[in-house]
């Protein structure tokens, strides 16, 4: 396991635990590739790649993680994956603009899942459909709730800029 040149018990244990998980996530990965295809079933299959999807996100998230806070606690002048939240940057005004854009159709698109979800109940026993499209209500609500991050986040960067 790599170190932290320098890093605080915190960091040191915060990059252990970030860097023990991408491994277990990897692990998770091949266990759910290897079901996926000792299964016959095409539903089952089907639905363990979208989960397959899932965990590659996730493993390269805990590694952008493990990579930004090893830049910044060795002062890599390598710019991370993640970027610090205070880069903003002149474009704020912008950056708001377009989040409440966006807002105004993930919520739209919200509605308009809820209504298909809702439609497709008398299926729930005997197809993926409304499964799938309760998936991507959750994803709706996720994109919500990171532009809305976003929103707190630009409004925050114009005030201290003000």
């Amino acid at each position: 396991m790599a170190k932290l040149l320098g890093a605080s018990t915190w960091e040191a244990e915060l990059y252990e635990h970030l860097t023990t998980h991408e491994a277990a996530e990897g692990a998770m990965l091949a266990e759910y590739r290897e079901v996926a295809a000792a299964s016959s079933s095409k539903a089952f299959q089907y639905l363990s790649n979208l989960i397959i999807e899932d965990e590659i996100r996730h493993h390269r998230i805990f590694r952008d993680l493990a990579a930004a806070l090893k830049s910044e606690v060795e002062v890599d002048p390598e710019e991370p994956d993640v970027p610090n939240i205070g880069t903003w940057g002149h474009d704020a005004v912008t950056v708001l603009r377009l989040t409440e854009t966006l807002l105004g159709h993930e919520r739209d698109d919200a509605k308009e899942l809820r209504r298909l979800s809702s439609e497709l109940k008398g299926l729930k026993q005997e197809s993926l459909w409304q499964l799938l499209v309760k998936l991507m209500e959750m994803d709706t609500a996720k994109h919500i709730e990171i532009l809305k991050f976003v929103k707190r986040n630009a409004r925050k960067a114009l005030k201290q800029d003000s």
